[in-house]
């Protein structure tokens, strides 16, 4: 599965999150704003280091459960805003027209969504930036 198709997944169950707030918005415009959210250069987005934040953050349970080929564990909005911070939060929110808490509301249920097809076995592979970082991060 390609990064396209990831982030469509992940728009896919932003919408469904948000209600009738985000089930207006074309699933084309929600690849775009997570693609500009998301880490990574130009319209290269790096999961790897989206983990790398998670763990860092204190979130790497969360991250390993998302990882792993068993149920994903869920995300609290403040914890969202902590791996991006607020400001790119704001301006997530701004470009797909909601306000802040429904778009976090929709992050919560992207996110897990994203990371648990790109990943096999507890490992992004080559669609997270680099290759087996997440098996590094957690001692596989």
């Amino acid at each position: 599965m390609n990064i396209e198709q990831l982030l469509r997944i992940g728009a896919q169950a932003f919408q469904s999150n948000t209600g009738s707030a985000g089930g207006g918005l074309s699933i084309d415009r929600i690849v775009q704003a997570l693609s500009g959210l998301l880490p990574g250069t130009g319209n290269q987005v790096d999961l790897a280091a989206l983990i790398s934040q998670m763990q860092g953050g204190g979130l790497a349970t969360i991250a390993q459960s998302w990882l792993s080929d068993a149920g994903n564990a869920g995300i609290d909005a403040g914890s969202i805003l902590e791996i991006f911070g607020r400001g790119k939060i704001d301006a997530f929110a701004t470009q797909l027209g909601l306000d802040s808490g429904t778009a976090v509301d929709g992050l919560r249920a992207a996110l897990p969504e994203i990371v648990d097809k790109a990943s096999s076995g507890g490992s992004l592979g080559s669609l997270g930036g680099i290759a087996g970082l997440a098996g590094k991060l957690f001692g596989r």
